[in-house]
């Protein structure tokens, strides 16, 4: 690499938008292409809802904040979303009709894969597919929901196990980064959360990104998987949850009804040359939105 071929290099990385001023605020711009982006939180913190969002979005052309793209979706465990995808899908067309075609989960593959050594299998077959580029239009995005799954009872806690699981982590995540960059591509993978038990300064000492922010529905977590994951990826998301009781006046009733209402936060715990962020948001029909505060 020369200086003068350091200068034809292109000033920014595309970034695939979310759809929200926001949160692609927090984002610098939206998730970004040739890395790994990973976004951890519990269950039903959003996580499924905003994979299923990015791959609609970046069918959208680049002018529109999508990357004109294809996208694959692996999923790890439960049955895949297809009425959600749909429901997304009808939405943005009907926002989108000059760009998106009528069904959009024709630009959208889906495959299922059940352990890691199944993963890095498929993320061969991927890598063909991508080469041979059967699809309409060119695979822009990888997602894998969720990472973690693929890992909760394949590897014992030996210490030959956790390092093959390491070596595991490593192929699984060189070979993701090696399409990203070679295709140009945005890879999103989801992550889980364990309870945190330690001091809440880090551990021995040692702070894991903003491990202190990791608070989620009255609980301290932090992201399955451990710090060999972490290595792994460029940039960490973090999706927390809290529950909030409020008192509601009935009308005509003779006393107050107590509702649960749920607050959502959009963390970014690191990413390369961005400072930490969050925003509130909300779940809607159309997806999630970010809250004005």
């Amino acid at each position: 690499m020369t200086p003068q071929n350091l200068m034809l290099l292109p000033l920014s990385t595309p970034k695939l938008s979310i759809g929200c001023p926001i949160l692609d605020h927090c984002l610098g711009g939206g998730i970004a292409c040739n890395s790994i982006t990973e976004l951890v939180g519990e269950s039903g913190s959003g996580k499924t809802q905003l994979c299923l969002q990015l791959t609609v979005r970046a069918q959208l052309p680049p002018s529109h904040g999508g990357l004109g793209g294809s996208s694959i979706y692996i999923f790890t465990e439960f049955s895949f979303p297809f009425r959600r995808l749909q429901q997304l899908g009808n939405l943005y067309h009907a926002s989108y009709p000059n760009l998106l075609r009528l069904e959009p989960l024709e630009d959208i593959y889906v495959h299922g894969v059940h352990d890691a050594q199944e993963l890095i299998h498929v993320l061969g077959d991927i890598e063909a597919f991508i080469a041979i580029d059967h699809t309409r239009l060119p695979v822009k995005l990888i997602v894998i929901d969720s990472i973690a799954a693929l890992f909760r009872s394949q590897y014992q806690t030996t210490p030959a196990d956790l390092k093959r699981r390491s070596e595991m982590f490593f192929n699984i995540s060189g070979t993701l980064k090696g399409l990203a960059n070679k295709y140009g591509l945005a890879v999103v993978v989801t992550n889980q959360v364990v309870d945190f038990i330690g001091p809440h300064h880090g551990v021995n000492g040692v702070r894991l990104g903003n491990l202190e922010s990791l608070d989620t529905s009255g609980r301290r977590v932090s992201p399955a998987l451990g710090l060999a994951w972490a290595h792994c990826i460029n940039s960490r998301v973090f999706l927390a949850r809290h529950e909030q009781s409020i008192e509601v006046d009935i009308r005509n009733a003779p006393s107050t009804s107590i509702c649960s209402q749920t607050h959502r936060t959009f963390h970014l715990v690191f990413a390369p040359h961005l400072a930490y962020a969050s925003a509130q948001f909300v779940i809607k029909k159309e997806g999630i939105v970010g809250v004005s505060q």
